[in-house]
């Protein structure tokens, strides 16, 4: 599984010392051909950390020979000195593995603000370490090296016909719109160009990462890459690769939403009968973001009148006193009214269904989420220690 699946690539995963806790921090996937076109999407934060601003040009040709990850420390506003960090990061991947500084992308997770000389010297000797144990079986490695606070390392694949893509990711809060704390590398052997990878992920992150909101916060780092090698020889349909990959991210969304970060519950929140695909991303979105609808269904309460509040405070196009809400099956408010009694409702299941129709139109988008647990709030008064 992972990115080593697919013909094509290599990786690994090593010990860099970076974590406290003395488990692997650094990762490396190489591309080894014969095509090497690549396609990325990053965070619309507007406070970029050092790898996204170095790997954003690199990806300006469309051409990445190899990926470099490390955990344990974000290189973000850590000023001029971090970015060359990251430029020397490149450099040592690029004589290590005999290719272009410019042809290698940076990622970097963990802590805002850890980024000087000490993290510097760890991550060099990091690239040196991984360097040398690269292969085509690496890629569970390099799945643990890029995990924080992630209880497990996400990992997926999908067939083609002839043809496979292969993916890791890390995240585990902070799950946002424009990606948020979430590196993912997705490998494919199939043989296409730059710009279909680029429309293809496009579309896929559209639908999915774009569309998980663990809890409302979006970080600096975010960076899903998608890597073509062409080792299978095959050029799948536009459609078919389209597909593939929008159900790997699927996958591995859904991965990261059920190890979010003191989660008990999975939220899935379905608006159907919107005037637009985009009323109904905002609607399932005020939801999502609402703590005090988090917190009830943490608490097992199935108040649907907060998730009515929270409808209403959207611009998008409904008659509040039309619309019908369902919890697991059981619709506890028709045309803005009480319907079955919310006791009726099973809140005890990890995973939880709440569907929205609002009746204006036919389009629909769900949004996946989790509650807002007292796991959650210590996990990140104490991250920092």
């Amino acid at each position: 599984m992972s990115v080593t699946h697919a013909a094509g690539f290599a990786a690994s995963g090593v010990v860099a010392g970076l974590k406290s806790t003395g488990k692997r921090d650094l990762a490396l996937v190489q591309n080894l051909g014969p095509r090497k076109a690549a396609a990325a999407v990053f965070t619309s934060n507007r406070a970029k950390a050092n790898p996204i601003l170095w790997s954003e040009v690199v990806l300006g040709d469309g051409i990445v020979e190899a990926v470099v990850l490390n955990s344990g420390g974000a290189n973000c506003f850590t000023g001029s000195f971090g970015f060359q960090t990251s430029h020397l990061t490149a450099e040592r991947v690029g004589e290590k593995l005999g290719v272009s500084a410019g042809d290698v992308v940076v990622c970097s997770t963990g802590l805002i603000g850890v980024g000087g000389q000490d993290f510097r010297d760890k991550v060099l000797a990091g690239v040196d370490s991984a360097a040398s144990v690269l292969t085509n079986t690496g890629g569970e490695d390099a799945a643990h090296a890029i995990m924080t606070t992630d209880s497990v390392p996400k990992l997926g694949v999908v067939e083609g016909d002839g043809w496979s893509i292969g993916g890791m990711a890390k995240g585990a809060g902070m799950l946002a719109p424009g990606l948020a704390t979430m590196l993912v590398v997705l490998t494919t052997d199939a043989d296409v160009d730059a710009p279909g990878l680029d429309g293809a992920l496009r579309a896929a992150t559209r639908a999915t990462f774009d569309r998980l909101d663990s809890d409302g916060c979006m970080s600096t780092n975010d960076q899903v890459t998608l890597l073509a090698s062409g080792a299978s020889g095959i050029t799948p349909s536009a459609e078919d690769f389209t597909a593939a990959v929008t159900a790997l991210c699927a996958d591995l969304a859904r991965q990261l939403q059920a190890d979010a970060e003191g989660a008990s519950h999975n939220i899935a929140i379905e608006t159907i009968h919107a005037a637009t695909e985009d009323d109904a991303v905002e609607v399932g979105r005020s939801v999502a973001r609402s703590n005090l609808f988090k917190a009830a269904v943490f608490g097992n309460d199935p108040n649907w009148g907060r998730i009515l509040a929270a409808v209403g405070t959207t611009g998008a196009e409904f008659d509040p006193y039309a619309i019908d809400v369902t919890i697991n099956g059981v619709r506890v408010c028709a045309s803005g009214e009480p319907d079955r009694p919310a006791e009726d409702v099973d809140l005890t299941p990890r995973d939880v269904h709440v569907l929205i129709d609002l009746k204006v139109g036919d389009a629909t988008a769900t949004i996946l989420t989790n509650d807002l647990t007292h796991d959650y709030v210590h996990e990140n008064s104490a991250y920092s220690s």
